[in-house]
């Protein structure tokens, strides 16, 4: 029987996961080499310490000490259910440590709960590949000059907004806004100072509009605010006259004077029946009628 023991204690011992049992008390009975190798803690410093010492303090990403509220291993021994969950465990060198846990309840022969098992598996790699995916994914559908969503995101969002207006008649309203003389300002000082400009009119059109509406870069130097919960055109024209306010009062510090722009805009409310295309058809003949007004106007139509 003892050499049964053994070789399933080197069975264990040789896992990759770090593995440990508790009794009733949560008093840690076994810490195999995964758990040592894992968290830098030696069997001999947790081995007949119980776990709600806090030694591992296991937290949620909320900063929730599990080892004091919540325990899973207390949860598993009181209704026998298994648990999984990502938290941060505290490792010997001090850092935190992203892992996977999971809790099982221990039974004797007769069924009876007579302790708990936890395995634990760094997570670490997970949580880096989750961080490369939402990078990936905001370099996919952000504009890399500017910094606000770029074509492709427009493109969901604006038909994200007309499936939403079909459903439910949620309505929005679309501006399409140019950045008046552009060519000019590249002509006379140059392309990096044209940057600049664009990053300084991106940022100021996504504070003029509400945290919950979206701003992009349609190209160049045109740029489009889908604005949610607009059913009317007067209100769709106060937004772009704070849109336009705004662009105008802002300023650059490229020069010895500063640098401003103005911009021409053409707002209009979601139809029924219209699709990407036509609404942006719509709003862009708007917005040249703002050109062919003197610039520096809004066209709600």
């Amino acid at each position: 029987m003892t050499d049964e023991k053994d070789f399933y204690k080197e069975i264990i011992d040789n896992l990759s996961e770090g593995v440990y049992f508790v009794d009733r008390d949560r008093v840690i009975t076994y810490w195999n080499k995964g758990a040592e190798r894992i968290t830098g803690y030696p069997a001999s410093q947790t081995l007949g310490r119980a776990c709600r010492d806090n030694l591992l303090n296991h937290v949620t990403a909320n900063g929730v000490e599990l080892c004091l509220t919540n325990c899973p291993l207390a949860a598993v021994m009181e209704d026998g259910h298994a648990r999984e969950a990502e938290v941060f465990v505290h490792h010997a060198d001090g850092h935190r440590l992203p892992i996977i846990v999971r809790a099982s309840p221990i039974r004797d022969p007769n069924g009876n709960i007579i302790g708990a098992v936890e395995s634990f598996s760094n997570n670490a790699n997970v949580v880096d590949t989750r961080s490369k995916l939402r990078a990936l994914r905001r370099e996919v559908t952000t504009d890399s000059l500017t910094g606000v969503g770029n074509r492709k995101y427009l493109d969901g969002r604006l038909n994200a907004a007309i499936a939403e207006y079909q459903n439910s008649t949620d309505n929005a309203a679309l501006l399409f806004i140019d950045v008046d003389h552009f060519k000019q300002v590249n002509d006379t000082y140059g392309h990096n100072t044209g940057d600049m400009l664009l990053r300084m009119v991106a940022k100021t059109l996504r504070l003029a509009v509400r945290a919950t509406d979206t701003v992009g870069r349609w190209g160049g130097e045109e740029f489009i605010a889908i604005l949610y919960g607009l059913r009317e055109k007067a209100g769709l024209k106060a937004a772009a006259e704070k849109v336009r306010t705004l662009v105008e009062c802002s300023r650059l510090n490229a020069t010895e004077h500063g640098l401003s722009v103005t911009v021409s805009i053409g707002g209009t409310l979601l139809l029924p029946g219209d699709t990407p295309e036509t609404l942006i058809w719509r709003a862009d003949r708007l917005m040249y009628r703002s050109k062919l007004a003197g610039r520096n106007r809004v066209s709600i139509g």
